[in-house]
């Protein structure tokens, strides 16, 4: 404890008001030091954990703590606000603030960061390792799952920069609930983005922002599937979509994914045998492999759909990462068969969710008012933040300078994967990813790496049957990462 904190002492006595000498606070001025209101703050807060201040009792008035204390009763109101806005303490008009009668803030927060632990009998699955990601970082030494850039590459700058623009322009126009397509000038700047990159869309009949690609996929999947239709699905994909079709009971059935796009003999074969409802493809910079289609196999894959009947939802994620113009079924189809949704979590930042979603203006209405129900409008803020970065230009320079560090990282990444001994089936073209066979089971190999602070991401998650694989998703930025490497060598050895 604080040596100038004065513990205040319970007792069966009814509370009663406390003095400024009671609560025994003690402001500290100096260079580097935290402001007066922070001090404050944390005195109470310490008080309250050490349950040396009664519920009921009433902190001293803000004249009264400010005169005895010798600061401004400014700092005195806003270090109360605090406490209020924590529900620490109780704000009662004309007669003061009072400690509230509520659980400790140190088992609160004690419960709150638990981490989920992974038990022998326990499955290594998308919702552990959904729930690992959100974790404290206090016990994560590197964490290979999210498939987030490591936040030193990202420009902090321009972000934060787009965000105090938008804070001092938008004014009262972010009270409200936005429109239910997303933010209009968004739309505009998408649509002129798109079409840089081939895809002409309408952005007042074609377009629709959504809360992140999740969010976007997720009402694709509830509006267009029912329990028991099926879905062609890439073998391997992103394990997100494995849990989302689960959760609406469809039929899941694995296409493999080669290094041109999907095995066509067996799309070919599964859509004429099952007739199914969907076929989900990550066409550019896949996830995990790298691999991007081809114009060739493009043309098969919507031959195919015309053939037998089915949509396609066309996960653009990655595509910025692309060191050209990649093929998209969406531009060869003009959007009659194909749903094309992409975001901007990769590039941007994890937290800002905003994406994207383009269709046929009969199912972008479908899509509009799934989205009302299940939640209204996607928020404004961070589309006009999206939209200002895009329009200002600045997001085609920072793309470019996260594509040249990948490539050069990637290069470092695939020589020292070979120097663990691990064999790479085919390099990638381009991405976050390499796509590594260990020559074991990674499913043990990650439980492993989990008791040691390192979220692997295991082959098993990345294919629909959910059997037992040698494959391991890495990130490339593990080549900055040589604590990390270490550990990875000396479980890779003790695996083998």
């Amino acid at each position: 404890m604080d040596p100038n904190t004065r513990p205040v002492r319970a007792s069966s006595t009814p509370a009663r008001a406390l003095s400024a000498n009671d609560l025994g606070w003690h402001p500290q001025r100096g260079h580097g030091l935290p402001p007066l209101v922070d001090q404050l703050v944390q005195h109470c807060e310490q008080l309250l954990r050490s349950h040396s201040l009664r519920a009921g009792s009433r902190l001293p008035s803000v004249r009264q703590l400010a005169d005895g204390s010798g600061v401004s009763r400014d700092t005195i109101v806003q270090a109360y606000d605090r406490l209020v806005a924590q529900g620490l303490v109780g704000s009662r008009p004309g007669a003061g603030f009072f400690v509230s009668a509520q659980r400790s803030p140190t088992l609160r927060r004690a419960a709150a960061s638990a981490t989920p632990t992974l038990s022998a009998d326990k499955a290594f699955d998308t919702p552990f390792l959904l729930r690992s990601m959100f974790r404290t970082q206090d016990d994560v030494r590197f964490d290979g799952s999210t498939g987030l850039l490591p936040h030193s590459w990202m420009d902090h700058g321009m972000l934060n920069a787009a965000v105090r623009a938008v804070g001092r322009s938008a004014g009262a126009q972010l009270l409200g609930y936005g429109a239910p397509q997303g933010y209009a000038p968004l739309r505009q700047q998408l649509a002129a983005y798109l079409l840089t990159q081939g895809v002409a869309v309408d952005p007042e009949q074609e377009l629709m922002t959504v809360t992140g690609v999740t969010q976007g996929m997720d009402l694709v999947l509830r509006s267009l599937l029912r329990a028991g239709d099926t879905v062609l699905v890439e073998d391997p994909t992103w394990f997100m979509v494995f849990g989302l079709l689960r959760s609406i009971g469809v039929q899941v059935l694995p296409v493999p994914r080669r290094r041109d796009g999907p095995d066509m003999e067996v799309l070919e074969r599964l859509a004429r045998t099952h007739r199914p409802k969907l076929f989900i493809t990550n066409t550019a910079v896949h996830n995990p492999t790298g691999f991007s289609l081809t114009l060739a196999a493009a043309h098969d894959v919507l031959r195919v759909a015309e053939q037998q009947d089915f949509l396609i939802l066309e996960d653009d994620t990655y595509a910025d990462f692309h060191p050209g113009q990649p093929v998209r079924l969406a531009t060869l189809d003009r959007l009659r068969r194909v749903i094309l949704i992409g975001g901007f979590s990769k590039t941007l930042a994890g937290s800002l969710r905003v994406g994207y979603l383009a269709a046929a203006p009969e199912r972008l209405r479908a899509l509009t008012d799934a989205k009302l129900l299940s939640g209204l409008t996607s928020p404004e803020l961070g589309e006009r933040v999206v939209h200002r970065i895009l329009a200002e230009g600045q997001y085609r320079k920072h793309v470019l300078r996260l594509r040249e560090r990948l490539d050069s990282t990637r290069h470092r990444c695939l020589r020292l994967v070979e120097s663990l001994g691990l064999r790479l089936h085919q390099e990638p073209l381009a991405g976050m990813f390499v796509w590594v066979d260990t020559g074991q089971d990674t499913e043990v190999l990650a439980r492993k790496a989990a008791g040691q602070g390192l979220l692997l991401a295991p082959g098993v998650l990345f294919s629909a049957d959910q059997q037992p694989s040698t494959m391991l998703r890495l990130p490339v930025s593990l080549a900055d990462e040589p604590a990390t490497l270490q550990v990875l060598s000396a479980l890779l050895a003790k695996q083998s």
